[in-house]
């Protein structure tokens, strides 16, 4: 090889070398923050949670259509008291919708309700029976219920009323996607709950996730077209509204068993920072199994999670009463998870 070919060799070689060093700045960028959060969220794993932060009685489950609709009989009541005896759960988020689109609720949705609820107090006569209700907003897609609606609002209100009627103790929403800073889900939260506290029965709902880092849902919401969080401050104008919030701390997109506890943890001081002390706060726990984008089996496991929640609570507000999980959801749920649930929470 002549000293020009050598001399060329070795120009091509820079070459190549300053293009690898300008492709792998950018995928550093991109990969380093990604690193440096799922980091944090491991160490925030870490710790013992603190002594007696374990259930204070006012956990919940959400239950299938199938409890309303004529599938179920005495003996599967029987045995879901069985199931829930000695356990800290009180309340029973049994759906009973879906709401139409226009806000109302026809009672064929429903037509069991009357029994459920009967044999529920038989068996369980400490625990309450709240109808779950939800809908898909028009607010990522032309389809779905539009809060700005004021006729809409008014007849999700009468719905309300009349499922209340039927017997329901209180009644539980989970209205989704639920972009943070909507002021017409407020305005609905202030007349559903003016409703509720004339019956004595509490107004419950389904939260978003909380930012992780401020903005988060903006952010996300500019690169995906779905917020999918709340800030913090939007969370807590919800949670002064209502007797009862549950946050959906489920589907996070973590990878690891550990980064989704530090997730957990987190998302339980951010939750307990903001919600007053008279609402009941309640994170839930994925007793459910699939493995899809946003959702891996393998890393959202009930041990993570409520060690998660115990985690956040110890740090927070260890001694706070209006406390608790619920649990997502009866017809998915494996013996592995109700053994988890009582070991790590119910004690």
């Amino acid at each position: 090889m002549t000293s020009g070919e050598e001399a060329a060799l070795r120009r091509r070689r820079r070459v190549r070398r300053r293009i690898r060093i300008a492709l792998a700045v950018p995928l550093l960028l991109l990969v380093l923050p990604v690193l440096v959060a799922l980091t944090a969220l491991r160490i925030n794993y870490m710790g013992d949670p603190a002594d007696g932060t374990y259930t204070r009685g006012k956990d919940a489950i959400w239950l299938g259509h199938a409890w309303v609709d004529g599938r179920k009989r005495d003996a599967d009541v029987a045995a879901l008291a069985a199931r829930l005896k000695d356990t800290g759960i009180r309340d029973l988020y049994v759906h009973s919708g879906p709401l139409e689109h226009d806000g109302t609720l026809p009672a064929s949705s429903y037509p069991n309700a009357r029994w459920f609820i009967a044999a529920v107090h038989r068996e369980m006569p400490r625990i309450r029976v709240q109808a779950w209700l939800g809908d898909v907003l028009a607010s990522e897609s032309p389809h779905g219920m539009r809060l700005e609606r004021a006729a809409t609002r008014a007849a999700v209100v009468r719905s309300t009323r009349e499922i209340l009627a039927t017997g329901f103790d209180g009644v539980h929403f989970d209205l989704e996607p639920l972009h943070s800073g909507d002021q017409d889900y407020l305005t609905l939260l202030d007349a559903l709950h003016r409703v509720t506290a004339a019956q004595d029965a509490p107004l419950s709902v389904a939260a978003h996730q909380i930012d992780p880092v401020p903005g988060f849902h903006s952010f996300w919401g500019t690169t995906t077209g779905h917020p999918k969080w709340w800030s913090q401050k939007f969370f807590g104008e919800v949670a002064r509204r209502v007797d009862q919030i549950a946050v959906m701390s489920y589907d996070t997109i973590q990878p690891l068993e550990g980064t989704y506890g530090g997730y957990v943890a987190q998302q339980t001081s951010l939750a307990l920072e903001v919600a007053p002390p008279t609402t009941d706060l309640l994170m839930g726990l994925p007793f459910y199994h699939e493995n899809r984008f946003g959702h891996w089996n393998h890393a959202e496991t009930v041990p993570a999670g409520v060690r998660g929640v115990r985690l956040g609570l110890s740090r927070t507000d260890a001694d706070r009463a209006n406390f608790g999980v619920a649990l997502y959801v009866d017809f998915a749920a494996e013996e592995a998870d109700w053994t988890a649930y009582r070991e790590g929470w119910v004690r």
